[in-house]
């Protein structure tokens, strides 16, 4: 070895030792942001706890937008062989995931029993949209369910009890009547942004689940599909409590912090939002029923991406367990609304006092015993595109609710036919 050789192999020894950072793994997560709360603030501090606790593991959080946007981004990313190892993504995506060969089921990655513990300490009803074929596709993190959101001042103000939102859909019809005059409508439900998830609810709650468990099987145009679409309708065309035509998802928060609606059916990731900034009391409860309770979960799940080295594989894995832990999901819950992911997350100090001080952040949660899976089947985006134009053509009038259900189920069943 010559002099120089020699001496260039002990600088850089040296500045490995004095810039550890040349030995990190790298990890490039994608996450959506178009939710409620200050979101980008919450995921970035707890990024900067793991990096702390992690000094070998630096991650790069790319806000990308809503879930359609952070699915077609972190994609993009991979097809143009820039790095992306995790992401949290719609969970109801896992069917199209693994169908194009992306992601690894965790059962691949876990080994320790505390591990396994871990995985299977989520609640059962947000793990429904990632177990398929006996594997575990995603780790549920940004989960949710539709609640009912209510203005107590203007309960009060019509004569209701402010401590009783409505648990029928006769009540939800009598009780929006008594709320709805010149000034504001007793009820708004979105129909724009989600609309398939409303109509999934109203659905359940008339007693008929929108798929089967196979990710092939639709029923969109089953009679009591068809009839719940035509009970959506009904409270604006024929009881008057919501307004005619569609109902903007990404501005009805505001409409109901204004006072333009008495009751609104929303994400409980708004929850903190609505805390923070309602000048008037505010309730919120689980939604009303025809045959039974009930609302799909809703929400992201962390998925791994295959396409990484086993070293990058494992320090998303703890980066995600990091994540979904008790600690950083209460904090979580705390920040956005967004529910804990397990009931270990309901059993920490922050959110036992946090919830023993304000008892709507137990809603969610607390209905998850009514829940189901949020509707998923391969090409999810194709499917529940057609079905949220068929909705959105009922409620304007440009088609009956049954006309348009029969559209989307034969469009759906066409788009599913090669899965078969």
């Amino acid at each position: 070895m010559t002099r120089i050789t020699a001496v260039s192999a002990i600088l850089a020894a040296s500045t490995a030792l004095v810039n550890p950072a040349m030995a990190e793994t790298e990890l490039t997560m994608y996450y959506p942001i178009a939710v409620g709360g200050a979101l980008t603030d919450v995921v970035d501090g707890i990024v900067a706890e793991f990096e702390a606790q992690n000094p070998d593991i630096s991650v790069n959080a790319i806000y990308a937008g809503n879930y359609d946007d952070t699915r077609i981004k972190s994609l993009a990313a991979l097809n143009s062989g820039e790095p992306a190892q995790l992401a949290v993504i719609a969970a109801i995506d896992a069917y199209d995931l693994i169908e194009q060969d992306l992601v690894v089921p965790f059962e691949d990655m876990i080994k320790t029993d505390a591990e396994k513990a871990w995985l299977n300490g989520f609640y059962p009803a947000l793990m429904a949209n990632s177990k398929i074929e006996d594997k575990t596709w995603g780790v549920p993190f940004q989960r949710s369910t539709v609640v009912a959101y209510y203005n107590k001042d203007m309960f009060r103000e019509a004569g209701l009890d402010p401590e009783t939102a409505p648990t029928t859909w006769d009540e939800l019809v009598s009780m929006g009547k008594a709320l709805t005059n010149d000034d504001h409508h007793g009820l708004m439900i979105p129909s724009t942004g989600y609309p398939y998830w409303m109509f999934q609810a109203l659905a359940i709650q008339n007693g008929q689940e929108l798929m089967a468990n196979d990710g092939l099987t639709t029923y969109f145009d089953a009679p009591d599909s068809v009839a719940a679409l035509e009970f959506w309708k009904s409270l604006s065309t024929e009881h008057g409590i919501m307004p005619e035509g569609t109902v903007e998802w990404g501005t009805l928060r505001q409409a109901f912090l204004e006072g333009e609606t008495a009751m609104m059916w929303h994400s409980t990731g708004n929850l903190t939002a609505v805390k923070d900034n309602a000048e008037f009391d505010f309730g919120v409860a689980m939604l009303p029923g025809q045959e039974r309770l009930g609302s799909p979960t809703g929400g992201g799940n962390f998925y791994l991406f295959k396409d990484s080295t086993d070293e990058e594989k494992q320090a998303a894995l703890e980066l995600i367990k990091f994540m979904t832990a008790p600690e950083q999901a209460a904090k979580w819950s705390i920040a956005t609304g967004y529910m804990g992911v397990s009931p270990a997350a309901y059993e920490t100090e922050a959110l036992k006092t946090y919830t023993a001080d304000f008892p709507p952040a137990l809603v969610a949660r607390d209905q998850l015993e009514h829940a189901v899976a949020e509707f998923s089947t391969f090409e999810t985006a194709r499917v529940r595109d057609g079905l949220n134009a068929a909705i959105q053509s009922a409620l304007t009038g440009d088609k009956s609710p049954q006309e348009a259900l029969a559209e989307a189920q034969a469009t759906a069943e066409r788009q599913l036919r090669a899965y078969k």
